[in-house]
């Protein structure tokens, strides 16, 4: 009984007296448990009851939506990059280290209100999985999505609770300013197939996450070497490892979605020039008498598929595939994959 009773000292004086006074009062900082609960039930809801629920459902059609959704989480991020910019990392923060002013300055209270938006941020960002759900992109509700949005809110409630500020906030400056790239991506290509064309550049949203997590591993592991600011080193590692998690959970994930893809696209190609003397995809044209009759055929990887019959010629072919026509003209006959099957 005596150890039950140690155990619930410890975690009131942990939740009420070790934390930050200044943010106590905010919603959902009181203890950690409405939040574990959120985002037990967030993980649930988009792997077990969301696809239950869309079974006999067609999927919705989300586009103007999607468009609002990303464009306010693309204002929503500029702000909070520019809280954390003005307040701190653009305007006098050391980027070695740097203490938590936990005072009641107008400046120390504006970053520690800034530190609760961004943790609300990561509330808002579970839309992102409700909207796969509901138009039943189940490919993109992978454990890496689900994992990364479903421990977030949990990982930056303990930063809020004690340190709102400082050497920490490093994590969500480089973060926002990420999600700023990210949303807008999501936004253009969320427009159309007029916009998507030109979204070449959707892999390397997934280098630029990988590379703001090794800046924030370097920040975070540089206090165990030197923490002159007197930084609570608790914190450094729980960041630290953090980064370091989802580092490799995002390599791989680039390995598996762009790497081998890219390798086996080049093994298909490789594959179909070596059946057919052309890239896999592109068929070979030709032409074939039947009947008395000139048929235009096409190979895919040696099997043969009529195109279209053509009135009886007395024509041949050329060994490139050109159609050779009575009055001497050659003509030229290219068919791409997927036109006519």
């Amino acid at each position: 009984m005596d150890y039950i009773s140690s155990i619930y000292d410890y975690w009131r004086d942990l939740m009420e007296n070790k934390a930050d006074p200044r943010t106590k009062d905010y919603p959902l900082m009181s203890s950690p448990f409405p939040t574990i609960a959120i985002c037990l039930s967030y993980a649930y809801f988009v792997k077990v009851l969301g696809p239950k629920l869309m079974e006999n459902r067609k999927p919705f059609q989300l586009r103007t939506v999607l468009v609002v959704y990303n464009f306010a989480q693309v204002l929503f991020s500029a702000w909070l990059f520019y809280e954390a910019s003005l307040n701190g990392w653009l305007n006098g923060y050391n980027f070695r280290c740097e203490p938590v002013d936990y005072s009641y300055s107008p400046e120390a209270l504006r970053t520690a209100r800034g530190c609760w938006w961004y943790f609300f941020s990561k509330f808002t960002e579970f839309f992102d999985t409700f909207f796969f759900v509901m138009r039943k992109r189940y490919d993109q509700v992978s454990t890496l999505h689900v994992i990364h949005h479903g421990i977030m809110p949990f990982s930056v409630w303990w930063g809020v609770k004690y340190t709102p500020g400082g050497h920490s906030t490093f994590f969500g400056f480089l973060n926002t300013f990420v999600h700023i790239v990210m949303y807008t991506y999501y936004m253009l290509a969320a427009m159309g197939p007029k916009v998507q064309k030109y979204l070449w550049w959707k892999k390397y949203l997934t280098l630029l996450q990988m590379v703001q997590f090794v800046l924030v591993m370097v920040h975070s592991f540089q206090l165990f070497f030197r923490n002159d600011c007197n930084y609570p080193i608790g914190f450094a590692y729980f960041i630290g490892a953090h980064a370091l998690m989802f580092y490799f959970l995002f390599t791989n994930f680039y390995k598996t979605r762009y790497l081998n893809s890219e390798k086996k696209n080049k093994a298909a190609a490789a594959a179909g020039l070596k059946n057919n003397g052309h890239p896999n995809g592109i068929l070979k044209p030709s032409v074939l008498q039947q009947n008395g009759n000139i048929a235009k055929y096409t190979e895919i990887n040696g099997n043969t598929k009529f195109a279209s019959a053509m009135t009886t010629l007395a024509a041949t072919t050329t060994t490139t595939g050109s159609v050779v026509t009575p009055n001497g003209n050659v003509t030229r006959q290219r068919i791409h994959a997927g036109a006519d099957n």
